[in-house]
């Protein structure tokens, strides 16, 4: 793997082979000024990728997260291939979940959580755990990703926020219908406040342990973020996020927040703690800046379908993308995860057009 790692910084966008991918991150993740932007992509590593369809063949989709060496293997895969600039540990959201006491498959069909949250006493026989222990596999994965891309590639470690990690528990499994969870924010809304507040702090502890092992970023998912009113959000899951990134507050990484569907919810977004927020297609990312301020770096916000189409759209939309920014402060991503369809040559064009880029070169305002 050191060979393909090697190779790979040598081609990519005709960026020098001793560019700090690491520092590069971290001084866009505080908004200075960067060479270019730094690119990654949600869901990067997955299916669109052959070389992860024949690791598949062999493995469940547990069973990768729960083998270290795959899954740090499936991890690098981008890396090595489509050449993008920070490593994503390759790992699920409902891993907390289960270690929580929820037994969890991950069919084909989605993941399904057995025993779903629908009253007071299951929310109450939830229990803490010690990552350390019993999800130690995921921090044998980073450490093995570390050991070998080295110091300079940033690795970056995750869960779900709260809310989203609740509809998850309440609703048992879900295509689309959180139904059960917003029923149960308005009819039992003290029993949700318990739940966020005990998956807070359950994530906190989960991401120290990554962090531990070698994460230098971390990111919060909140997929359904989008699906709560700016008065809920602020009521209840707005004070659980803040509550992980207070539990994190001695660990000096960058703290990333990704919400599907916020854009009504941006001003809350930036009280959240997080030092990067992520936003999807659907929220202008010029508009974002104005709204959230010049002390936020902003992460995204490609439509991940324009990766299906011609490869000059992709390179366009990549471009538009850090025009928006003019680069500063600025992670190049998609505004949702990589679609399975989406032909590796895009993949690769888009983090070529990112990474080639003209950026701004004076410093924003801290």
């Amino acid at each position: 793997m050191a060979a393909e790692s090697s190779a790979v910084e040598n081609r990519t966008s005709g960026h020098s082979a001793d560019l700090n991918r690491k520092d590069l991150f971290l001084r866009a993740c505080r908004g200075e000024a960067v060479e270019r932007v730094p690119v990654w992509i949600m869901r990067q590593a997955g299916r669109y990728l052959p070389e992860y369809q024949q690791v598949r063949k062999t493995h469940t989709f547990l069973q990768i997260c729960k083998t270290p060496q795959v899954a740090a293997e499936v991890s690098l895969q981008p890396f090595q291939i489509i050449g993008v600039d920070a490593i994503i540990v390759f790992s699920d959201i409902l891993i907390v979940a289960e270690a929580m006491g929820m037994p969890l498959d991950v069919p084909d069909s989605g993941p399904v959580l057995s025993n779903p949250l629908r009253d007071p006493s299951a929310v109450r026989r939830l229990r803490n755990f010690d990552p350390e222990q019993e999800t130690q596999f995921v921090g044998d994965a980073i450490r093995a990703i570390c050991k070998e891309v080295g110091p300079s590639v940033p690795v970056i470690g995750f869960a779900a926020a709260p809310w989203t990690l609740a509809c998850y528990m309440i609703e048992g499994r879900t295509r689309g219908d959180i139904s059960h969870a917003k029923q149960m924010l308005r009819g039992e809304p003290e029993i949700v406040r318990e739940l966020l507040e005990r998956i807070a702090r359950a994530t906190a502890e989960y991401l120290k342990s990554q962090i531990a092992a070698g994460a230098s970023v971390i990111q919060l998912f909140d997929t359904w973020a989008g699906e709560l009113s700016e008065t809920e959000y602020a009521a209840f899951e707005l004070p659980a996020t803040q509550l992980v990134y207070e539990l994190l507050a001695t660990e000096n990484i960058p703290k990333i927040l990704y919400a599907k569907g916020s854009q009504h919810l941006l001003r809350h977004l930036g009280q959240s703690g997080a030092n990067v927020i992520s936003v999807d297609w659907r929220t202008d990312l010029a508009e974002a800046r104005r709204i959230l301020g010049p002390h936020l770096a902003l992460q995204g916000n490609v439509d991940p379908t324009i990766l299906l189409g011609p490869e000059s759209g992709v390179r366009a939309a990549a471009q538009a993308a850090v025009a928006k920014t003019s680069g500063q402060g600025h992670i190049l991503n998609l505004g949702h995860g990589i679609l399975p369809t989406t032909p590796v040559a895009n993949a690769k064009a888009f983090v070529e057009a990112g990474q080639s880029s003209p950026v701004a070169s004076s410093i924003r305002a801290s």
